[in-house]
């Protein structure tokens, strides 16, 4: 249309920022997917209905403003965008646990707070005051919706407290952002992870064990053996996670260090 052609020099951001942009910005636009997804296990009639009708319109909004915004302070290539959209959501997204509403409440109770997270960091490593406090915001809303259903499943452990166990366990053990079927999401996610924008640190601190001890899991009584075997599972698993993680940043920070020696 006459204009001038994208480079990456149009904006001061540094790279991880524009793959963590766009990272975060793909994960929003498989809207369409996503209301389907909540709208077909959770329905669409009185407060269900308002929520799922709520939470879309939201979602919706972080979506347009995100794009709107890296698009007119051109920091990213619009032409590789659109085709990163139409690949990604080409391919559509389906819950892990399309039709277990723990496990799907435990899921999302986590995903928010991520998604929270990757947002806050992402703000701050753009050096774009304006895009710092835009995806704030929006890191605000996330929080919100986290908070909605954390609570749910936390009434859920009062009353299934065996169950509810369980779908925790499965759910921490085998997270996955909804965003990792964007192209080249382990590539972009490790580049994410070795600046500090999202990692295996953050996701145990930050995402994790909060919502855990919110719902108290490690002190829940009313377990039968069942229940107990899941939750000296998660202690199990978590335990781990937290190694994984320490020798994540070490290795991380030893490598910042040799390539800082060599100037």
């Amino acid at each position: 249309m006459g204009g001038d052609p994208w480079s990456p020099d149009d904006a001061d951001i540094p790279e991880v920022a524009r793959t963590a942009l766009i990272v975060n910005l793909l994960t929003e636009d498989n809207l369409p997917s996503y209301h389907h997804e909540i709208a077909v296990l959770f329905g669409r009639d009185n407060a269900w209905g308002e929520w799922v009708h709520r939470w879309t319109a939201e979602e919706g909004r972080h979506g347009i403003a995100m794009r709107d915004y890296m698009l007119v302070k051109r920091m990213v290539d619009p032409v590789e965008l659109e085709r990163f959209r139409m690949t990604h959501m080409s391919e559509g997204y389906q819950a892990q646990h399309p039709d277990d509403a723990l496990r799907s409440l435990a899921y999302v109770s986590f995903q928010e707070l991520a998604t929270r997270v990757s947002h806050r960091n992402t703000g701050r490593f753009t050096n774009d005051p304006m895009a710092d406090r835009l995806l704030a915001r929006i890191a605000a809303d996330e929080n919100l919706h986290m908070i909605f259903y954390r609570n749910l499943l936390k009434a859920a452990l009062e009353i299934a407290p065996d169950q509810a166990m369980a779908a925790i366990l499965e759910v921490v053990k085998t997270f996955e952002m909804p965003g990792a079927g964007i192209p080249g999401f382990q590539r972009k996610a490790i580049a994410m992870a070795v600046e500090g924008i999202y990692d295996q640190r953050q996701h145990h601190d930050d995402v994790v064990m909060p919502v855990l001890r919110f719902w108290n899991v490690f002190e829940v009584e009313g377990l039968s053996g069942e229940g107990e075997k899941a939750r000296v599972e998660l202690s199990e698993f978590m335990s781990d996670l937290d190694d994984s993680a320490t020798r994540f940043t070490e290795k991380r920070d030893k490598l910042k260090a040799r390539l800082a020696s060599r100037g």
